[in-house]
């Protein structure tokens, strides 16, 4: 407690941001009000419902309350309130951390999008993709990239010249249109499950080569320290050295550039699901939310289709903080 009291206000902050976030992707069912998949078909693209405090004898049904939206103009899709009833909020009801007594009468918090679903719902299920392919696609990516660049820098001769020569052509290619072609080709009636980790993969496959490349560098540094020549001198195996020495020296580089890469794999997902090749309707990403908000008029006259893309920035700014406040405290060049 007293170091977390020492962290920069920005560092606490993105902390308590990505832990509401992954609330979200763990707890989806209980936090969510609503199923994401169901349709108000009475209420497509109904604006934000505001809350209003219960009195009275009133207060049995709840704290707060809204009062529903009623549509009056069904071409402009225009909403007025409607005082004639009144839709209460209640905590802990039915297996959910908030919701209305009645799902027939539900409460937008932020509103719902073109189909009538639910957009605050939607959004809590997205984070279970947007929030997770970047800690799965960073896994994947930094530990084949850790592999190689190490194997590659302490071995070197013509074993590290062929891995790195391999590295280059990986990095020379354009990487989102790259992407692009081989998300392309993925194809479509697959499960959410399976697209996710076919996505994870093609944008794994595409990143270790830059992070292989610079552990290789790292690598070959430490090989000729005092204590790995020191090692060899004593008849070290590879794998010892490999284990005990250089692994262990290029941790901590490894650890900062893990936290800067995820928000990559999250822009990715969500370009991807943006442009419809990544996570498919129904199933909801924080990437194919933002869809509706492609057409400017939409924006212009629903403008709470942005609100998954906010969550997407401070998903990304979050991670940067963490990662740049990490690269600070490990590495030894900064003078405290």
């Amino acid at each position: 407690m007293a170091e977390w009291r020492t962290l920069p206000w920005i560092v606490r902050g993105s902390s308590l941001c990505l832990l509401v976030f992954y609330a979200f992707a763990v707890a989806s069912p209980w936090i969510a009000p609503y199923d994401p998949v169901r349709q108000y078909r009475d209420q497509p693209d109904c604006p934000p419902m505001a809350l209003h405090w219960t009195s009275g004898s009133e207060r049995q049904h709840g704290w707060l309350f809204a009062y529903p939206m009623k549509m009056v103009n069904p071409l402009a899709r225009t909403f007025v309130e409607d005082h004639s009833r009144k839709t209460y909020i209640r905590f802990f009801y039915r297996g959910h951390l908030f919701t209305t007594e009645s799902p027939d009468l539900p409460w937008f918090m932020f509103g719902s999008e073109g189909l009538g679903r639910d957009l605050f719902s939607r959004i809590v299920y997205g984070a279970r993709v947007s929030m997770f392919i970047g800690v799965v696609g960073v896994l994947i990516s930094f530990s084949l990239g850790l592999a190689v660049g190490t194997f590659s820098g302490y071995v070197g001769g013509t074993v590290d010249n062929l891995i790195m020569r391999w590295c280059e052509i990986e990095m020379s290619l354009p990487q989102f249109y790259f992407l692009l072609a081989l998300a392309a080709v993925i194809p479509s009636g697959l499960s959410t499950t399976v697209t996710f980790f076919l996505i994870v993969a093609i944008m794994a496959f595409i990143s270790w080569a830059g992070f292989a490349r610079v552990i290789r560098g790292m690598a070959a540094a430490v090989r000729t320290t005092p204590f790995v020549e020191a090692g060899r001198a004593l008849g070290a195996s590879r794998i010892r050295q490999l284990r005990r020495h250089i692994v262990p020296s290029v941790l901590g580089f490894a650890a900062v550039n893990a936290s800067l890469a995820i928000p990559g794999y999250i822009i990715g997902e969500s370009s991807l699901s943006l442009l419809g090749l990544g996570i498919q309707e129904p199933a909801a990403s924080w990437g194919n939310l933002l869809s509706q908000a492609m057409d400017p008029q939409n924006v212009l006259h629903y403008p709470w289709v942005l609100i998954p893309g906010i969550f997407i920035a401070l998903a990304v700014m979050s991670f940067n903080f963490i990662g740049d406040y990490l690269r600070d405290r490990l590495d030894p060049a900064v003078i405290r």
